[in-house]
């Protein structure tokens, strides 16, 4: 039985459920700390709460959290856009403004898909701290062009596993 398409929230997290499952370094560095928080078309917003394995010596977010985050955000960004495949990564870039946090806290990011086309997609990632400031802000950049096709717009290819979380 083929699989039906999904609202855009429902398809991200089936896709963010198919990293933690596939991937070996977002289920250890993000396991059940961070989670889709909403998603429509060319938009996903997420949380992490930071535990002290995303800090560094200095007990706040290490930067290497916040560029692991860019690069989940940017992929998340391009399922939003229907693509279950989310391509492979040409380039990142982080850059920090603030403190992202510390342990306890959590930090709020929102990806956009900027630009899509049959090659390359354009993503941004914003980050905000507990206090609402914000704390960084990444762009990646994805070849894309082995994953149209692959399978209709918001449809998981067949034997995947759909997140059930009601939106």
């Amino acid at each position: 039985m083929p699989s039906k398409k999904l609202p855009p929230a429902k398809f991200v997290r089936s896709v963010l459920k198919s990293f933690m499952a596939e991937s070996g370094l977002e289920p250890r560095l993000f396991g059940p700390h961070l989670r889709v928080t909403g998603a429509s078309e060319g938009k996903v917003d997420f949380e992490l709460d930071i535990t002290k394995d995303h800090t560094n010596r200095l007990k706040i977010l290490h930067g290497g959290t916040i560029a692991s985050m860019v690069d989940l955000g940017g992929s998340l960004a391009v399922a939003s856009m229907g693509l279950y495949a989310t391509g492979v990564s040409t380039d990142l870039n982080v850059t920090y403004l603030s403190s992202g946090g510390k342990i306890g806290d959590k930090i709020q990011a929102t990806a956009s898909c900027e630009k899509i086309g049959k090659t390359l997609a354009y993503t941004m990632v914003t980050f905000k701290n507990a206090k609402g400031e914000l704390a960084a802000r990444g762009s990646h950049t994805k070849y894309v062009a082995q994953a149209w096709g692959q399978s209709p717009a918001y449809t998981p290819p067949e034997g995947a596993e759909i997140d059930d979380t009601v939106d």
